[in-house]
């Protein structure tokens, strides 16, 4: 099962492993991951719910690299640096959360995000 995000100081624990989907196996939209495949609803359940929290701490990881790269990327010191406007084109995002990711970014980088319990930057 996949662990909560670590504090500053304390290691990194991985999120389960996703195991790899063959490309004959992902493009069957019946298959996922070979839940179909488990019988047991106990098996099932457990096997689910660490899909779910492995995604999910992917995904939050995920989120933190966008905030960082946001960060970065609109960093006055840089001489191409770009807007809130151009980075939301760019990630698909408004122009407010791209206003907000920049300043997430900036509080990773800072290492003032730690205490959060969740990426979600809002």
């Amino acid at each position: 099962m996949a662990e909560p995000t670590p504090r500053r100081n304390e290691p990194r624990l991985r999120p389960a492993p996703l195991l790899f989907e063959p490309a004959e196996a992902a493009a069957d939209p019946e298959h996922f991951f070979a839940l179909e495949s488990i019988d047991d609803p106990r098996a099932l359940l457990a096997r689910a719910t660490e899909l779910t929290q492995a995604f999910r701490a992917a995904a939050d990881r995920a989120v933190e690299f966008q905030a960082i790269a946001a960060a970065q990327l609109a960093d006055p010191r840089r001489f191409d640096r770009l807007t809130p406007a151009d980075i939301a084109e760019r990630a698909e995002w408004t122009e407010d959360y791209a206003k907000k990711m920049v300043e997430f970014g900036r509080d990773l980088m800072r290492g003032e995000g730690e205490g959060r319990t969740t990426a979600d930057p809002l």
